[in-house]
């Protein structure tokens, strides 16, 4: 049994479809990525998916429930890691964990003894009896990771979890990430960051506008949609040269700002050529996970 399936799935507002025929479903086991830019519909989606936002029509099975009509069942057996952390400031992390238990009908003395493993897994041993306004950002993201495992859950849906933490509690957020995975767990992951979705998805979905435009495994991806390789040309300059030279030397150009983006299985022509202009900068490297994203959804702000 898929842990979440999602099929036709479509919500409007005000006359707007911000989620449009949406189809995708999760394999036990993996992690599934859904970006998008803001504005695409993933956090509608969710909502939706956990029963906190009724479709306009579709539907949804979520750990062998249908949502919305059996949403509350659903969620007693899912763990969520919200965008923003929603932990009571006037309680410690160990109390968190435990009122948290509460709300699945856990008693105490089931909670308890989960409590140092929990608080281990978060990188918070020792930390059970501090106040949560003295945790820094990156430890209360953590414990609110830990949080959503308390029911022990079938599926864990994270909402961005790492935004706004340093690089080292990303990470440590990655590799305990990696540990739910290795136990078998599922996991629906949301990210605006290609890098986590590159490391953690075996496969992801990039939705814009409400409507999947791509979907497949990261690597999968790369290669279907966009060149080997990568030479960004940086300077004043470079709109200049990309209008008249670049397109000799790339199969696609793209301009942005001062930066000329250009697309090619072979690097060396391109490289050879700039080195004769000593005005402009390089960094040449392989395609990845945010050259798909921009070239599918497009680099202009969304707000």
């Amino acid at each position: 049994m898929s842990p979440l399936r999602v099929s036709a799935l479509r919500k409007s507002y005000d006359g707007r479809e911000v989620v449009a025929g949406l189809d995708f479903e999760l394999q036990r086991g993996e992690c599934y990525g859904l970006l998008g830019p803001n504005g695409a519909g993933k956090t509608t989606t969710l909502r939706c998916c956990l029963g906190l936002t009724t479709p306009d029509s579709g539907q949804i099975t979520l750990v062998g429930e249908p949502v919305p009509a059996r949403a509350r069942e659903a969620r007693m057996k899912i763990g969520v890691v919200p965008q923003f952390d929603n932990l009571d400031p006037d309680f410690t992390a160990a109390e968190n964990l435990i009122v948290y238990g509460r709300y699945f009908g856990m008693k105490d003395a089931a909670i308890r003894p989960k409590i140092g493993e929990l608080l281990e897994f978060a990188g918070l041993s020792g930390k059970a009896d501090a106040n949560i306004r003295t945790l820094s950002g990156g430890m209360k993201r953590r414990l609110t990771l830990a949080r959503a495992l308390v029911n022990d859950p079938e599926l864990l849906l994270l909402d961005e979890p790492t935004t706004g933490l340093d690089p080292q509690a990303r990470h440590l957020i990655w590799e305990r990430l990696k540990r739910l995975q290795a136990q078998g767990k599922t996991i629906l992951l949301t990210t605006h960051f290609m890098d986590e979705a590159e490391r953690l998805c075996q496969r992801l979905a990039i939705i814009d506008a409400g409507r999947m435009v791509a979907e497949g495994a990261p690597r999968e991806l790369i290669r279907g949609h966009i060149e080997a390789q990568v030479v960004e040309v940086y300077g004043e300059d470079a709109p200049a040269w990309a209008a008249q030279e670049a397109q000799a030397f790339s199969r696609r150009v793209e301009v942005s700002g001062e930066t000329a983006f250009c697309y090619v299985e072979d690097a060396a022509p391109l490289l050879a050529h700039l080195a004769a202009r000593p005005s402009l900068r390089t960094l040449h490297r392989p395609a990845n996970l945010e050259d798909v994203f921009l070239k599918l959804t497009g680099r202009e702000l969304r707000d």
